[in-house]
C-alpha cells in the first residue's frame, strides 16, 4: 500500500485517500470541513499540519534527499522518501544489484511546480565489461494524505522512462541470442528504420534467437515480468553474433504501413498475402508498445458484415442479388437499431446494395432467421476464427464470435455486441473471402519450427463469387469508394465504425484487397471507417503488385 493511505468518512461520504494518487486528493478532509487539520505534538499543544501542494522548498529538499540516497545505492533510504516504499525499494535494489548499475550521478533541472526533471549518468558493468548509461527522466512531489509529508510520487518511470508497472532491470547474458531479421527478399529489418517492428522483433528474437543460430550478447535490459513480453535491450555491453531470421514481411509494404499509421493516433494495420497467408506488414502507432495489430480485441463494426453476409448466403437465407430491405430502423428483442445519419431507406434493396451502403437494419432484420450459433459456426468453421489455435509465430488473438442470445444476436451481425477482432483477424477474413481458402496468417514460416497451423473449411466458389462482387461494389461505388479511389486491378473493401461506451467518436475500421494483398486497419476514435482506417489500408494496398 502507498504510504499515507487514509480511509475517511466525512459527512456521509466514504473515500479512500491515497497519497500520490492525484494532486486533488491531498486536502479532501480539510476541504470538506473547512478547517485545517491539526495534531498534537507532545509537550507543545496543538500544532498546525501542512496541507496543500508541496512548497518549492519541500520539492527541492525531498527530491535532493531521494537523489542522494539513490546515487549511494541506498535503496531503502531512497524508497523511504516515496509514497510507495515497498515497490520503490524493490526496483531501486534491482537497479544496483541485478542491473549492475554503479557510479550514478543525478543532475536535477529546473522544477516546474512539483515536477522535477533530471538527467542520469552511470556505468553498467558485468563480467569485466562496462558501458556508460545516460538518460533523462522526471519525478513529482506530492503530499501524503495521512503523513502530510512531501513524498516522491512513485512510478517505475522515475527510475527509467521506459519502465512501467511490473518491469525491472537486469544485466547479463541475453536470454536469447540477437537476430538479424530479414524480409521476404532479404532486406534487413531494424527497429530504427521500422519503429513499429521494435516490440515484434524483440518477440521474434525471444522465440527464435536460438533457432536462428546466433550467440548471446551481454546486455542491460528491461524485463517485463508481469506481461511476459520479450526483454527490451537498453545497452549492449558485448555484442553477440546475430542469427539470420527470415520473415514473411515485405520491406516495401512495411514502410508504407509505418508511414500510414503515423498520420492517425492509436492506429494499427496488418497486410497479408491471400494466396499464402503470409503477413506482409504490421504497424502500430500507439502511446504504448502494445501490438494491437495482432492482439487487439475490439468490436469490428460493419467490417463484420463480410462474415454475416457469408452466413446469410451459406444458410440459404438470402443472396447477393436477393432481398435485404434497408428501413430507417429495426427492432430486435426490444432493442432498436439505426443506420448512419442521412442514409435513405430502401425497402427494395438487395443484399449487395445494403452491404455496399453498410445498412445496419438490413442485417438486423435477418436476426430472427439465423440461429443463435449460426454466426459463430460460420466464423469458426469457414473463416478459422475463435478457436484459440492460431500459431502465427508470435503472440496473436484469434478473434471471438460467441453464440449470443437476446439483442446481441442482432448486434453481433453488425460487428457490435460481443464480437471482438484485431486487424490481423479482419485481414485474414478478407483474404478468405477473396480466395475461399482459410490460410492461417504467419509471420515466420511454419517450416522453421514445425508448428501446426490452424485449419478451416473455407468457402464455396459460389459464396466467394458473391462476396467478391459485394466487396468490389463497396470499393467502386459504396462507402469504401473514396479511400479506394485510384486503385486498379482486382479490388474490394468494407468499411466499419464501431461505437464504444464512453467514447465521443466511434472506432474506425476498414478492410480491403488489391490483387494478392488483403489489409485491415483500426483507428481508435477515428470516426467512420473511411475517415481514418480507410486511407491507412489504401496506402498499404497501393504497394501490391
Amino acid at each position: 500500500m502507498r504510504k499515507g493511505t487514509k480511509i475517511a468518512v466525512v459527512g456521509g461520504v466514504f473515500a479512500a485517500l491515497v497519497g500520490g494518487a492525484g494532486y486533488g486528493a491531498y486536502n479532501f478532509v480539510s476541504a470538506l470541513s473547512g478547517n485545517a487539520n491539526t495534531h498534537t505534538v507532545a509537550g507543545s499543544g496543538p500544532a498546525p499540519v501542512r496541507t496543500g501542494p508541496p512548497s518549492r522548498d519541500e520539492v527541492k529538499e525531498t527530491s535532493a534527499k531521494f537523489f542522494a540516497a539513490w546515487e549511494k545505492n541506498e535503496a531503502a533510504e531512497a524508497a523511504s522518501y516515496t509514497d510507495f516504499p515497498e515497490a520503490a525499494e524493490q526496483l531501486l535494489t534491482a537497479y544496483g544489484h541485478d542491473a549492475h548499475i554503479t557510479e550514478v550521478k543525478i543532475t536535477p533541472k529546473a522544477a516546474s511546480g512539483a515536477t522535477v526533471p533530471f538527467s542520469v549518468k552511470a556505468t553498467v558493468s558485468y563480467d569485466g565489461k562496462s558501458k556508460p548509461l545516460a538518460y533523462d527522466s522526471r519525478l513529482s512531489i506530492v503530499r501524503g494524505v495521512s503523513t502530510h509529508q512531501p513524498l516522491v510520487d512513485w512510478q517505475p518511470s522515475v527510475v527509467h522512462p521506459d519502465l512501467v508497472k511490473g518491469d525491472t532491470l537486469v544485466t547479463g547474458g541475453s536470454v536469447s541470442p540477437p537476430i538479424e531479421a530479414v524480409d521476404r527478399d532479404g532486406v534487413v529489418l531494424t527497429k530504427e528504420k521500422y519503429p513499429s517492428l521494435g516490440p515484434i522483433l524483440d518477440e521474434l528474437r525471444a522465440k527464435y534467437g536460438d533457432t536462428a543460430g546466433g550467440e548471446a550478447a551481454v546486455e542491460l535490459s528491461i524485463r517485463h515480468e508481469d506481461s511476459g513480453a520479450a526483454d527490451t535491450p537498453l545497452v549492449t555491453l558485448a555484442k553477440g553474433r546475430p542469427g539470420k531470421l527470415h520473415t514473411t514481411l515485405s520491406a516495401r509494404a512495411q514502410a508504407a504501413a509505418e508511414q500510414a499509421v503515423r498520420q492517425y493516433a492509436e492506429s494499427s494495420v496488418v497486410a497479408v498475402k491471400p494466396s499464402t497467408g503470409e503477413v506482409l506488414a504490421v504497424a502500430n502507432h500507439r502511446a504504448d508498445a502494445f501490438n494491437a495489430a495482432f492482439l487487439g480485441r475490439l468490436a469490428p463494426g460493419s467490417t463484420m458484415k463480410i462474415i454475416s453476409a457469408a452466413t446469410l448466403i451459406d444458410n440459404g437465407i438470402t443472396k447477393a442479388s436477393g432481398p435485404a430491405p434497408c428501413p430507417n430502423e429495426a427492432v430486435w428483442q426490444s432493442q432498436t437499431f439505426h443506420n448512419l445519419k442521412n442514409m435513405a431507406p430502401n425497402e427494395q434493396a438487395t443484399l449487395s446494395e445494403s452491404f455496399a451502403r453498410s445498412c445496419n437494419t438490413a442485417f438486423v432484420k435477418y436476426a430472427d432467421e439465423v440461429k443463435v450459433d449460426s454466426l459463430t459456426r460460420e466464423a469458426e468453421e469457414r473463416f478459422g476464427l475463435g478457436r484459440d489455435n492460431w500459431k502465427v509465430g508470435i503472440q496473436s488473438f484469434d478473434g471471438s464470435v460467441p453464440a449470443s442470445g437476446g439483442p446481441d444476436t442482432a448486434a453481433n451481425l453488425i460487428g457490435q455486441g460481443q464480437v471482438q477482432m484485431s486487424p490481423l483477424n479482419m485481414a485474414s477474413v478478407t483474404a478468405t473471402a477473396m480466395t475461399g481458402v482459410f490460410r492461417q496468417p504467419v509471420i515466420v514460416s511454419a517450416k522453421l519450427d514445425g508448428r501446426p497451423l490452424a485449419q478451416a473449411r473455407g468457402l464455396s466458389t459460389d459464396t466467394v463469387t458473391q462476396l467478391r462482387q459485394m466487396m468490389n461494389r463497396t470499393a467502386v461505388s459504396g462507402t469504401a469508394a473514396p479511400a479506394m479511389s485510384g486503385l486498379g486491378g482486382s479490388i474490394g473493401a468494407k468499411t466499419g465504425s464501431a461505437e464504444v461506451d464512453g467514447q465521443a467518436k466511434s472506432n474506425s475500421w476498414f478492410t480491403g484487397y488489391h490483387n494478392d494483398m488483403a489489409a485491415a486497419a483500426m483507428t481508435q476514435e477515428g470516426g467512420h471507417g473511411g475517415d481514418a482506417a480507410g486511407p491507412i489500408v489504401a496506402a498499404v494496398l497501393r504497394t501490391a503488385s
